[in-house]
């Protein structure tokens, strides 16, 4: 793979190095039982067990504060990093979070893994909380046959000009983010022939998916606005954008990806997001148009990336015609190129993506540890060996 190369943030013709912009991630982890390795859903024992482990431990608080949270179903459990800024911190913060997630697994018989989606069929619960029995009175099945396990990687803004900006620039570019991400080829006991068959499924949420150009601020919220008076959405934390700005920090969240495999791709994913939001900041400084294409072209590039992942074409992100999956992650590589922190980070990305198309992402990953046997359990097992 060749990619070319372009002077870097604060290289020549730079006094000094600008502020590096913050990045956090949030994790979700799929919950089965340590012996049968099917979903299991003891989330708030798991929590009460880290809960109980961390007063024991109120004298020694760690390097990097990681919290452990609810998602809806009691057969997962959120990781979430606190803003960090190097491509180090990151990767150590996805290590230590998923080694605490594991740790309150296993305290009640469970392991927590880092699967996009539940390969065997099982039954899933809701966490009891008012909100999420509203939500399955509005929306029935489609919460009741909801498992699925995401990777949401926020960057910070200094004003919601600059995260609307963003939003508008990183569009295209976010199909090739899902295809290097997908980790989630098993749906209900069967090989769904996917490579994200969590982005099919959590497509159905209504207003989950890519978005057309805002321009502004006000567009945005307005925007929102209107999708929330169709009474549909609970809430403002119900808009389910591919990406969108935070409603709780100062970020822009980017949502369209699998939770991750192996760690190290969860780091690689994350400093991309940041290059391309760097990307998109300074051709918004610099006066430049944003693509236009439609929502409905980004949404058929982002069926394709979920079905095929790095597996024959992808749409590409500039000309929006096929072309095969390694050129279009080219095609991120040279658009971010010069947009990294540093010399070490870029390396970080280039490696890290490298690694990616030589060994598969998490799909191929998955589907490799089952092979002929046609065993879901030993993709599960993949998943602790990795995580």
């Amino acid at each position: 793979m060749t990619i070319v190369q372009s002077p870097r943030v604060g290289e020549s013709g730079s006094t000094s190095a600008p502020a590096l912009r913050s990045v956090g991630v949030e994790e979700e982890l799929l919950l089965v039982d340590a012996r049968t390795l099917m979903p299991t859903p003891v989330a708030e024992a798991a929590l009460g067990a880290s809960a109980a482990r961390q007063a024991l431990r109120a004298g020694a608080a760690p390097a990097v504060p990681i919290a452990l949270e609810f998602e809806v179903k009691r057969e997962q459990i959120e990781v979430v990093c606190p803003p960090l800024h190097t491509a180090a911190q990151l990767a150590d913060a996805i290590l230590e979070g998923r080694r605490l997630a594991d740790e309150a697994a296993q305290a009640v018989g469970a392991r927590a893994v880092p699967l996009a989606t539940a390969p065997s069929r099982c039954e899933t619960h809701a966490v009891s909380a008012p909100r999420y029995e509203m939500m399955r009175e509005r929306f029935a099945y489609t919460l009741d046959n909801q498992l699925t396990c995401g990777f949401h990687v926020h960057v910070g803004i200094s004003s919601e000009d600059e995260g609307v900006a963003i939003l508008d620039r990183v569009r295209p570019w976010l199909p090739v983010l899902l295809a290097l991400t997908a980790n989630s080829p098993y749906w209900h006991g069967a090989d769904t022939s996917f490579a994200s068959y969590r982005y099919q499924a959590w497509g159905r949420w209504p207003t989950a998916g890519p978005t057309d150009l805002f321009g502004s601020p006000a567009a945005y919220h307005e925007s929102v606005m209107d999708a929330l008076a169709t009474g549909v959405s609970l809430d403002a934390g119900m808009i389910y954008f591919d990406a969108r700005l935070s409603c709780h920090v100062p970020t822009v969240e980017v949502r369209i990806s699998d939770v991750c495999l192996k760690p190290e791709d969860a780091a690689t994913a994350a400093v991309l997001v940041r290059a391309l939001a760097e990307r998109a900041v300074a051709d918004w400084h610099a006066g430049g148009t944003p693509d236009g294409v439609g929502a409905n072209v980004l949404r058929l590039a982002s069926w394709r990336a979920s079905r095929y992942g790095l597996q024959g074409e992808l749409v590409h992100p500039a000309t929006h015609r096929l072309v095969p999956a390694e050129d279009a992650v080219v095609a991120l590589l040279r658009h971010i190129d010069g947009f990294f922190s540093d010399a070490a980070e870029r390396e970080f990305a280039r490696r890290g993506v490298q690694k990616i198309l030589r060994r598969g992402n998490g799909a191929a990953l998955q589907r490799e540890a089952v092979g002929e046997s046609g065993d879901l359990t030993r993709a599960v097992a993949a998943a602790i060996a990795t995580g």
